[in-house]
């Protein structure tokens, strides 16, 4: 029986010794290894915590103590200690557990947002709050993975480095990745960072001497401390941290838990908030993790162990679009790419091999990603910024105030775009075409496969007076579908029998849509099946289709509230048009996580329960009754 089926509680890891320790964190690594290699998900990233995560566990009492992860993937090892180990087979699959801290899975975890460089402020409002309610607890914030590149941690320890009384244990994680290298300045510090008692022991020596001078003793320290940055540097090289008002501890290996340890306990002691820097090494302990040159299986597909190929998943729609920047950078000398520490997972790794003096990567920092861009469209370049949609939410007043107010030229292209499925909640991108729909002046597309793709994004570019957006899913495209005719640029995908039903499909919803068609052919039906191609604004072409028809049926993978087809209601509201409108989207609420096609099935939006609704709502039109409400 190996260690780990003994561990029911953190609580159970202070029984074991150093022997045992080590072996456990060589059979924490193995069920790593062999669950993602089936399941696939964030895998560097804990390789590279075990001993953190063990360390984390011996010195401190969780649940009392609230341990809070940036960038929720770093807590398989957590999870895996919190007697959830007979359950790890399920991660990430339907009905299993979440590939990021759930409360709903165990009283250990506290925070399932899992957007990166939120850590500092929950964990700083949890410590003042145990301060003021005079409860004896710590909080340990697990910081790092890129997400010291994010300006909310800093603004956090900012804050952080005034409370005092805050029992606080920042815990940076310094692998010197995100997803690839981390980028910045900030990244060149931590690098740099060393530490000695030998700053602190003199200091205060020199402090105690000073002041038993009468009269000047005190002037002199003063002026002494008013120099310590230079002292520091000649002594203990931790002044980032430091002049913040903030201890620091470290850096220590985080691969030697009796290390990690010293420097938690050391932490912990001082009941005030201590800086613990530890370095790690994505993809510790799997040799195909380590020599992974792209992103050290940050998040692989499923693989074979032994060679540590990725099983092949074809071309997904972010392939697509990476050609696509490619070859139009070829074309437009004044179009730059943009990533948010995420090179490689939006596709501009290819965009930045040809051209890497047009690509910028500035680590996780959406908010500033989207007003540099604004700035370079000032000067006359057309910058393109591709990131997951669910990310664009951190930047939108960026978004509203910094570009379309300004009327900048920049294109968001928004990958991962509604339901993604196996992430969870806080990577569903079904917010983003309610959020840009209230944005003055943007148009906003949905390409329905990758040769619309393509031809949107052409088209997007050439609008240098306000920002577009472009956005589509996760997983692999359908083939492309060609339209039966095109109306002053809405694309007409079918037309059959009377014009009973216009049903107005958004993006990667077409393909759905004409399914739906097919059945409603056969119960008899008439559909115009129709393909906006830009969804914002609403093209009046269909607002004139809209009054020929007796039922209009808007389907999109975005939140119902807000989105493409609330609009829609509202325009043919404000025209006059009283033909009924029925809206199918995503319900206002946090999806569990499974599979895409789960997913859209569970909430209403598969091709059977799309049909049967609009069958339903022509018998009500034939009999003259309202229509009835639907499960939104």
């Amino acid at each position: 029986m190996g260690h780990l089926e003994s561990i029911a509680t953190p609580g159970d890891l202070r029984g074991l010794d150093a022997e045992q320790l080590t072996e456990l964190a060589a059979e924490i690594r193995e069920v790593l290894v062999t669950t993602v290699a089936k399941t696939g998900g964030h895998l560097g990233p804990n390789l590279g915590v075990v001993e953190l995560t063990l360390g984390i566990h011996r010195v401190f009492e969780s649940p009392r103590d609230r341990v809070v992860f940036d960038t929720g993937h770093q807590s398989y090892v957590h999870k895996l200690l919190t007697g959830r180990a007979g359950e790890f087979s399920t991660l990430r699959q339907e009905g299993g557990l979440s590939g990021y801290p759930s409360q709903a899975e165990s009283e250990h975890d506290i925070v399932e947002n899992s957007h990166a460089s939120a850590s500092l402020s929950y964990a700083d409002g949890l410590a003042k709050a145990y301060a003021i309610k005079g409860e004896e607890r710590h909080v340990v914030a697990v910081i790092g993975d890129g997400a010291l590149t994010g300006g909310m941690a800093w603004e956090a320890l900012n804050n952080i480095a005034v409370a005092d009384d805050s029992r606080l244990v920042i815990v940076v994680n310094d692998n010197e990745r995100s997803y690839t290298p981390t980028v910045g300045g900030l990244t060149n510090a931590l690098t740099n960072l060393r530490t000695s008692r030998r700053y602190e022991q003199v200091l205060g020596t020199v402090k105690r001497r000073l002041n038993a001078v009468p009269g000047v003793g005190p002037a002199a320290y003063d002026a002494l401390h008013a120099m310590k940055k230079g002292v520091k540097d000649a002594l203990a090289p931790q002044g980032l941290f430091e002049d913040l008002g903030l201890k620091y501890v470290g850096p220590v290996d985080g691969h030697d838990l009796a290390a990690v340890e010293r420097a938690l306990t050391h932490a912990k002691k001082f009941n005030g908030p201590v800086i613990v820097h530890a370095i790690t090494k994505k993809g510790h302990g799997y040799s195909a993790a380590e020599q992974h040159q792209a992103d050290q299986f940050h998040a692989p597909r499923p693989f074979d162990i032994a060679t540590g190929e990725e099983y092949p998943s074809g071309k997904i729609w972010t392939d697509a679009f990476s050609e696509a920047m490619v070859e139009l950078g070829g074309r437009r000398e004044d179009v730059v790419a943009i990533t948010a520490a995420m090179m490689h997972p939006v596709g501009l790794d290819a965009f930045e091999k040809v051209y890497p003096q047009r690509t910028f990567d500035v680590g996780i920092a959406e908010q500033h990603a989207v007003t540099s861009a604004a700035g370079m469209a000032m000067a006359g370049l057309h910058p393109v910024f591709a990131v997951y949609a669910t990310f664009l939410n951190r930047a939108f007043d960026q978004v509203l105030m910094d570009v379309a107010l300004h009327k900048c030229g920049v294109t968001f292209v928004l990958d991962r775009s509604g339901v993604t499925g196996d992430d969870g909640a806080s990577h569903n991108g079904m917010w983003d075409m309610s959020l840009l729909q209230i944005v003055p002046g943007l148009q906003m597309a949905a390409p329905r496969d990758t040769a619309r793709l393509r031809e949107l994004l052409d088209e997007a570019v050439q609008v240098d007076d306000a920002p577009t957006a472009i956005r589509f899913p996760k997983g692999p495209p359908p083939v492309d579908m060609e339209a039966v005719e095109r109306i002053d640029g809405v694309d007409v995908m079918v037309r059959s029998g009377e014009k009973d039903v216009l049903l107005v499909a958004v993006g990667s919803m077409v393909a759905t849509a004409l399914e739906v068609a097919e059945r409603l052919e056969q119960q008899g039906v008439g559909v115009t099946v129709v393909d906006p191609r830009w969804v914002k604004p609403v093209n009046p072409a269909i607002v004139a289709m809209a009054r020929e028809h007796r039922l209009v049926v808007s389907v999109e993978d975005n939140g119902v509230v807000g989105g493409c087809g609330s609009v829609l209601l509202q325009t043919l509201n404000d025209a006059g048009v009283p033909t009924p409108v029925r809206l199918h989207g995503v319900p206002q609420e946090f999806l569990d996580h499974a599979k895409r096609n789960v997913i859209l099935s569970r909430i209403g939006l598969d091709a059977q329960s799309l049909a049967r609704s609009v069958v339903e709502d022509m018998a009500s039109i034939e009999h003259g009754q309202a229509l009835t409400p639907v499960a939104h």
